[in-house]
């Protein structure tokens, strides 16, 4: 059993107990959260379809850690000018593990 499911702003595949990293929550470690915007629910081989989503479905999550993701360098430089301008990102995430997938 899986579901697509919008978590902060990107699309997701969930199963049950899978750990995945997702952009930065406002939630505490250890907190249970309810994600509602469930797009498709596959439930061995029922599919449900959302329009645009699945009413009454609901994806349980617990929010494991709050970590920093890998650098980034950002490197630009412009030839035979002169320029060139090096800048470091790290994105801030949150590690969640899939507690339960609730069908509606």
């Amino acid at each position: 059993m899986y579901a697509i499911v919008d978590i902060a702003g990107q699309q997701f595949k969930v199963e049950k107990d899978r750990k995945i990293f997702v952009n930065r929550l406002d939630a505490e470690e250890g907190a249970l959260v309810d994600f509602e915007k469930v797009f498709l629910i596959d439930n061995d081989g029922a599919v449900k379809v959302g329009t645009p989503v699945v009413e009454g479905c609901k994806v349980t999550v617990k929010v494991l850690s709050h970590l920093k993701g890998e650098k980034v360098i950002v490197f630009k430089k412009k030839r035979r000018k002169g320029y060139k301008k090096k800048n470091g990102h790290r994105q801030y995430l949150s590690q969640i593990q899939i507690e339960d997938i609730l069908i509606g």
